[in-house]
């Protein structure tokens, strides 16, 4: 009887889940890092918004110490900083484009709330019910020309005389409000799906008002919508496309791209490596086929 006991209890013991997760717990590895990759905290700023950036460094950046590199910034850096990193390596494996310094805008803690943060910033006008919430894009452009390019350009070997500025939906509003309120801050754009039909057709009444000034934009910009993302966002970008075209602006090399079969998020990594190709062309390495080789 005592040798059926403790059987028993033994059993009970390996099947209890205390024992089973002591014994089978998973082994702790390592998280993925994205190589040659930093994360940069910036100081509070007076609105009270923490941010951080991703910065991702060229290969040759340590071999090369007196090389300066052509920068691009991405909004929504959280989501799409790894999405452009893949694919600029692989854009310059290819030698379509030159090597860069990614810096992707963020914010610095633990279990944010992106959606939230971002409607802050990106949007120049109220995003929805978000009132107060949204709506400060002049505050945060603010912030990215007087601080955050400042530090990337002191801290690191970025080239000034050639900054790429991309972002999707609210980041690719962002992006087109960007152009219009500081035309020669960036010599590139690319904005994936832009979200320019918020507030009743808002972004339409600010590039009417710049196209009135008469002012160049001497950049290159490249504008996506997605096939199947909402027909009324799909409109609006449409819309806002054929306005661009009308204007004949002096300078600006523009391009828009409709990509076919995806919704609104899936867009965003062929905008990204078509917008790469697009506004990085005049520093191509290579165009055209790749040459022949022997395999």
């Amino acid at each position: 009887m005592k040798t059926r006991l403790s059987s028993l209890t033994l059993v009970a013991l390996v099947f209890s889940p205390a024992f089973a997760f002591a014994e089978i717990a998973a082994p702790q590895y390592p998280p993925h890092a994205i190589a040659d990759s930093q994360l940069r905290a910036l100081p509070r700023t007076a609105q009270g918004r923490e941010y951080q950036l991703h910065v991702a460094l060229p290969a040759s950046y340590a071999k090369e110490p007196g090389k300066r590199y052509p920068t691009l910034y991405v909004t929504d850096g959280y989501w799409d900083f790894p999405t452009i990193k893949v694919n600029h390596d692989n854009l310059v494996y290819d030698r379509v484009i030159p090597e860069l310094i990614i810096v992707g805008l963020g914010y610095a803690g633990e279990n944010l709330d992106y959606g939230s943060l971002r409607q802050w910033e990106l949007s120049p006008v109220p995003v929805g019910d978000a009132g107060e919430a949204s709506g400060h894009a002049a505050d945060f452009l603010q912030t990215l020309e007087q601080t955050i390019i400042p530090f990337i350009e002191r801290e690191y070997r970025a080239d000034p005389s050639y900054r790429v500025l991309a972002g999707s939906s609210l980041g690719g509003m962002f992006t087109l409000y960007t152009m219009y309120s500081k035309p020669a801050l960036f010599q590139g754009y690319i904005a994936s799906s832009p979200a320019v039909m918020l507030q009743n057709d808002w972004m339409f009444r600010y590039e009417e008002a710049f196209a009135k000034t008469g002012k160049p934009i001497k950049a290159r910009l490249y504008i996506t919508g997605a096939e199947n993302e909402w027909p009324s966002f799909l409109d609006g970008i449409k819309r806002f496309n054929e306005r661009i075209v009308s204007r004949k602006h002096e300078g600006l090399v523009h391009k828009f791209r409709l990509i076919d079969g995806e919704r609104h998020a899936g867009t965003k990594s062929e905008s990204y490596v078509r917008g790469m190709r697009f506004v990085f062309s005049p520093l191509a390495p290579e165009t055209g086929p790749m040459p022949d080789r022997t395999f």
